[in-house]
């Protein structure tokens, strides 16, 4: 990676992306995607292939072993994949930076409804900034290594007790 003229040594290993099943219909975000793709890959082999139980297992394995999260332009399930890895940055369950990658706009109405649940008082304005976003994958990764979490770490879970509390609410063992 490239920081300041200079290459510089990431300080993730992981970074898990969220992104949608298809390209969309801007050429825009197919080029968004080979470009963090480009950004991010080291000429290391990655990945892995692990066999999970369900969704919720699957997305907890990831977010487990990542050490960053980013959203490319996406439906439902990009969005529900990340709110729920901002969601558990603000009850304190990681500290790990999650970034949108704001590909033409994409998500400035997000953006704007998290500012206005920030101004009718249902999100903190510490916790505003558990969200980091830029409209290039170089801004994007480079905001993300500057990253420094100074949201109001809600309960400090950890990941094996946020095992425990699922198990609890749906009743299942893990």
């Amino acid at each position: 990676m490239e920081l300041n003229g200079e290459m510089k040594v990431s300080k993730f290993k992981r970074i898990c992306v969220f992104c949608g099943s298809s390209q969309g219909k801007k050429s825009s975000y197919q080029d968004a995607a080979i470009e963090l793709g480009k950004e991010l890959l080291t000429g290391e082999t990655v990945g892995e292939v692990k066999a999970v139980a369900d969704m919720h297992q699957r997305k907890a394995e990831m977010a487990k072993h990542s050490d960053a999260f980013i959203a490319l332009p996406g439906g439902y399930g990009t969005l529900e994949e990340l709110l729920e890895v901002i969601t558990w940055a603000q009850l304190g369950i990681h500290e790990k930076p999650v970034g949108l990658l704001n590909v033409d706009g994409f998500y400035n109405s997000l953006l704007s409804f998290i500012d206005k649940a920030v101004e009718e008082g249902f999100v903190s304005p510490s916790a505003r900034h558990i969200i980091v976003s830029a409209p290039t994958a170089k801004v994007l990764v480079r905001k993300l290594e500057e990253y420094v979490p100074c949201h109001d770490g809600g309960i400090k879970l950890n990941w094996e007790i946020e095992q425990q509390i699922e198990f609890t609410k749906y009743g299942v063992p893990r």
